[in-house]
C-alpha cells in the first residue's frame, strides 16, 4: 500500500488556491440536467470521483453500472432510474457500498410506483431498477438517518404526474443539504414549497433556461480551515466562495472564528483565510453537528492538533459513509496518544498524550479521513496511507498542499 509522509517548514500560510466545484451541487445539478436537458447550462463542476461516476452513469448505455464508492451517485440514480420508462440497469458499487443501506429509499420509490429488486442482501446493493411512471402523491419518509434519501426523491418530483407532498418524520439530520436541494430546485424554476415539516414538489414541464455557475466546495475549504488554525500566520486566497452560499458547511467560517482563531474575509468571489493573534485558547468545545456532518472530521483532528478537550454532537450518519467514521477516528486518534470516548451520535476528546515518532494514519477508503488528518503535519510527523483516496472529493488536493510549501515522500509499505 502507498503511503504518503507530510512534511512542511513553513508556518506561514500563503498563496492562492482554485478549489472546484462543489460536488454537493454538481450531483444534484447533473441530476436535473439530465432530466431537463436543454434548459440548465452548468459550470464550474467538480472534478471529483464521484462526480465523474454519476455523470458517466446518466449517459452510459451498459446495463450493469458500478459507481464505485460513490453514495450520493448510489442514491441519487437510484431515484432517476426508477422513473426511466423502459429502462432496466443493475445499479452496484465498491464492496463497502454493498454493505451501506439503501432500503428506506427504495421502499419508498416502490410505494410510489417503482420497481426495484435487490440482487442480494435485502435492503442493501445492487439494485436491479426498472423504469416505469412515477405517479407521485404523498409519501412519509424518515428524516433521521440520510438527506439523500430525502434529495434523491426531491429531484425527481417533478416528473410525477400528480407532483409530490413529502412529510418529514423524526429529527431531520443534514438539514442543510435538504435545503439545498430545495434552494436548486427553485433557482431553476420548478414549483416547491416547504414548510416545517411538509415539502411539496409540483409537476413541471416548462422551465426557462438557466445558465448556473457552481460554488466551490465548502467541505473542501474546511482543510484550510484547520492549516491556518495550526500555523502562526497565514494569508490565504480560497477561490469561487460567496457569503450567500446554499452549502450548510459554510458554518465553519463561524466555528473557526469563534473556537480556532481563524478569520474569514470575503472579497470578489473569493475567501481570504487570516489567523487572529489571541494569546488564550478555548479550553473546551461543544458543537452539534446534525445539520453539517461532513465536517466532523476535520474539526476533530483541529481540537487533537491544538489539545482543546471537545465534546462533538449529532454525528449518527457517521456510522454509514465511505467507513464507519467515529469508529475510525477513534481508532487513529488512540495510534497518536488521543483517547476519546465513542457513542452512538457523540464523540468525546479529553486526554492529550502525543507520541513523538511519525504516525501511519490509516484512511479506511475514505477521503475525508486522508485530508482531515494531513492538516497535522504542520505540527506533527503524519504519514497517509492510500493518500490518493482523496479523489472521491478533491482530486487536486495533494497538488495544492505543494502550492503551499508543504512537500512529500511517497513510498510502499
Amino acid at each position: 500500500m502507498d503511503y504518503l509522509k507530510l512534511q512542511t517548514n513553513n508556518f506561514f500560510l500563503k498563496g492562492k488556491i482554485n478549489i472546484t466545484g462543489s460536488k454537493s451541487e454538481s450531483n444534484r445539478l447533473l441530476i436535473l440536467k439530465a432530466l431537463y436537458p436543454n434548459l440548465i447550462n452548468i459550470k464550474n463542476i467538480s472534478n471529483s470521483d464521484d462526480t465523474y461516476f454519476l455523470k458517466k452513469a446518466l449517459f452510459t448505455t451498459k446495463k450493469v453500472i458500478n459507481i464505485n464508492h460513490s453514495g450520493t451517485a448510489m442514491r441519487f440514480l437510484t431515484a432517476f432510474f426508477s422513473i426511466k420508462k423502459n429502462k432496466e440497469i443493475i445499479l452496484t458499487g465498491s464492496y463497502r457500498m454493498q454493505e451501506r443501506p439503501i432500503s428506506i429509499l427504495v421502499e419508498t420509490l416502490k410505494k410510489l410506483g417503482g420497481k426495484i429488486f435487490y440482487e442480494k442482501k435485502k435492503g442493501y446493493p445492487p439494485l436491479r431498477i426498472i423504469g416505469s411512471n412515477l405517479l407521485g402523491g404523498t409519501i412519509s419518509i424518515d428524516a433521521n438517518l440520510s438527506s439523500q434519501y430525502i434529495s434523491a426523491i426531491m429531484l425527481i418530483a417533478s416528473q410525477f404526474k400528480n407532483g409530490l407532498k413529502i412529510f418529514l418524520s423524526k429529527k431531520i439530520t443534514s438539514l442543510s443539504y435538504i435545503k439545498m436541494t430545495f434552494n436548486i430546485l427553485k433557482k431553476i424554476g420548478i414549483n416547491v414549497y416547504w414548510k416545517k415539516n411538509i415539502i411539496i414538489i409540483n409537476k413541471n414541464n416548462i422551465l426557462k433556461n438557466k445558465k448556473i455557475l457552481i460554488e466551490s466546495d465548502w467541505s473542501s475549504a474546511s482543510y484550510y480551515y484547520s492549516l491556518v488554525a495550526f500555523c502562526k500566520k497565514a494569508n490565504l486566497n480560497l477561490k469561487f466562495f460567496t457569503k450567500k452560499s446554499i452549502q450548510g458547511d459554510k458554518v465553519i467560517t463561524n466555528i473557526y472564528n469563534s473556537f480556532f482563531n481563524v478569520k474569514t474575509f470575503f472579497k470578489k468571489k473569493k475567501l481570504i483565510l487570516k489567523k487572529k493573534i489571541i494569546k488564550r485558547k478555548k479550553k473546551y468545545i461543544f458543537l452539534d453537528l446534525n445539520s453539517t456532518p461532513d465536517i466532523a472530521q476535520t474539526i476533530v483532528v483541529t481540537c487533537a492538533g491544538l489539545k482543546i478537550k471537545c465534546f462533538l454532537t449529532g454525528l449518527e450518519t457517521l456510522k454509514i459513509k465511505e467507513t464507519d467514521r467515529l469508529k475510525a477516528l477513534k481508532i487513529e486518534l488512540f495510534k497518536l496518544g488521543i483517547k476519546s470516548i465513542k457513542t452512538n451520535n457523540s464523540l468525546l476528546l479529553n486526554n492529550f498524550n502525543f507520541k513523538k515518532k511519525n504516525m501511519y494514519i490509516y484512511t479506511y477508503d475514505d477521503h475525508r479521513m486522508a485530508m482531515s488528518f494531513s492538516t497535522l503535519s504542520i505540527i506533527y510527523p503524519i504519514s497517509i496511507l492510500d493518500p490518493y483516496v482523496v479523489s472521491k472529493s478533491y482530486t487536486n488536493f495533494w497538488i495544492d498542499l505543494k502550492k503551499l510549501g508543504f512537500f512529500f515522500k511517497t513510498k510502499q509499505l
